[in-house]
């Protein structure tokens, strides 16, 4: 496993730079077990690994391993200020998801908002990388929009696009079956987040 971040694109940099060490001291406190236990448990799913693409300090990772203690975490998080956080508490890589290789297969690959700040032009690699690390389950959690939408982040240009990317990735993988979709509503007090929809699919 790499120990220095390899960025390939600008929106990496920007992640890997200030903003991304910024967005650490913005997002150090939240809690995201109400939201995985919705999706995860309220679908009587159970899983033993999980690996998280662009998991920033492991908020997310925390959370499965409050629900299921047992499971296998591991992180993909390319920001050194949040991978110190991440590596301490789940094995970890630090680098870009586009550079991560590895012959393991997880219960469960996922992404939480982190498509959203890809360059559009690698999500069709990106969708490939979710695909080939599951042997199970994949699960998305990100904006959406019907027809891709460029949105002015935090007055930054090119840093959040907005699309379908349940629809894409299911049309480039058709034999996923989908388990199940919803939306965490940024005013319900029991989910913490902006308004993001979620996919389950299974293999």
């Amino acid at each position: 496993m790499g120990m220095f971040a390899m960025t390939s694109t600008e929106q990496e940099k920007f992640w890997e730079g200030k903003f991304g060490d910024d967005y650490v001291d913005r997002n150090s406190s939240h809690n995201t077990i109400n939201h995985y236990s919705k999706i995860l448990v309220n679908n009587r799913i159970n899983i033993d690994s999980a690996i998280e693409l662009g998991a920033n300090i492991g908020i997310n990772l925390d959370s499965l391993k409050c629900i299921f203690p047992r499971c296998k975490t591991f992180g993909i998080e390319i920001n050194k200020k949040a991978f110190a956080i991440l590596n301490k508490k789940h094995p970890s890589y630090h680098g870009s998801v586009y550079n991560f290789s590895t012959n393991e297969k997880y219960n469960l690959a996922f992404s939480n908002c982190v498509l959203i700040h890809q360059n559009p032009e690698k999500l069709n690699e990106f969708y490939s990388i979710l695909y080939t690390l599951s042997n199970q389950y994949i699960l998305i959690n990100e904006y959406f929009s019907p027809s891709p939408v460029e949105i002015n982040y935090r007055n930054n240009r090119d840093k959040l696009f907005k699309r379908d990317f349940a629809k894409e990735l299911w049309e480039k993988y058709p034999n996923l079956n989908l388990i199940d979709y919803g939306f965490f509503w940024s005013k319900d007090t029991h989910t913490w987040g902006d308004d993001a929809n979620w996919f389950l699919f299974k293999k």
